[in-house]
């Protein structure tokens, strides 16, 4: 059972009349029998099959698997940039019909404007996701106040006016967290936010994600192809399969936070890494 936070209650009821509503569910994301098709006629690509997956609000998950197998592709269905071939995808108690707003993205590039200062990429959400974009001009300070904050979590005190060029690698990761988080969403995805970087700024992330997760218990998930990474991160662990995209493992993570580099030298973690990594390499054989 994944980790759940106080907040990790039951979604709560809504208006069946609603847009988009839909029976209530005890579950913050819920994919059922989602399937994915890409093109037309003759060069239609079944993506994903019969996906399940159920979160409570406050998880933790990560999830690995071949390349090619959909892992990205389901951070695209969840967030509503993909619409989904069949099934259904719920998010906070509504099925989602359109790109969802409450959620905070980083990927393997962290994409900071270089014009921008740090302070002013970390800020960018709030200039156009509401409520946040219709206060800012009168609570600007608040808000600067609230990224300076953010910024000095992750280890980035005094570089908030510098530009992108003025950062390393492991900086502008960090900068791509901060802005992911500036506007409190309730769900975060993270599609490979670390593979770019050196081993040892990578583990470096992986304490300074943890943390900030256990400050907000915000519901993640990770995908990502560094095992080690998936384990350290996360509360479950979903293998899916070669494309035609599915889970075929879920692997609970217990071993108690917070984590630090010396738990991955402990057995507990090596063998679910081990294990996970078997699963993969049978996949790839099947």
């Amino acid at each position: 059972m994944a980790m759940l936070s106080d907040a990790a209650s039951p979604a709560a009821t809504v208006d069946a009349s609603a847009p988009g509503a839909v029976a209530e569910t005890p579950y913050y994301i819920e994919l059922r029998n989602v399937t994915l098709v890409y093109g037309e006629g003759d060069g239609q690509i079944l993506a994903i099959e019969n996906l399940q997956l159920q979160l409570r609000r406050g998880d933790f998950i990560a999830v690995v698997g071949p390349s090619g197998c959909g892992k990205s592709t389901l951070t695209k269905l969840v967030t509503g940039l993909l619409p989904p071939t069949a099934g259904t995808i719920i998010v906070d108690g509504k099925r989602v019909q359109a790109p969802i707003k409450d959620v905070g993205m980083a990927f393997q590039n962290a994409t900071l404007m270089p014009w921008r200062t740090t302070l002013g990429n970390v800020m960018l959400p709030l200039e156009v996701v509401e409520p946040h974009k219709s206060r800012l001009r009168h609570a600007r300070a608040e808000y600067v106040a609230r990224a300076e904050a953010l910024l000095r979590s992750v280890g980035l005190q005094g570089f908030a006016a510098k530009h992108t060029w003025e950062l390393s690698g492991g900086m502008q990761q960090r900068a791509s967290l901060c802005r992911a988080l500036i506007h409190e969403p309730h769900l975060l995805m993270l599609d490979e936010p670390f593979a770019a970087l050196d081993a040892f700024t990578r583990e470096e992330l992986w304490s300074i994600m943890q943390d900030l997760w256990l400050q907000r218990r915000f519901t993640t998930i990770l995908v990502t192809h560094d095992l080690r990474e998936a384990v350290y991160l996360a509360d479950t662990v979903h293998v899916m399969s070669n494309r035609p995209g599915r889970f075929v493992l879920r692997r609970d993570v217990d071993l108690p936070r917070p984590r630090t580099l010396g738990t991955t030298f402990d057995p507990r973690f090596i063998d679910i890494v081990h294990e996970l990594r078997d699963k993969i390499g049978e996949v790839k054989a099947a």
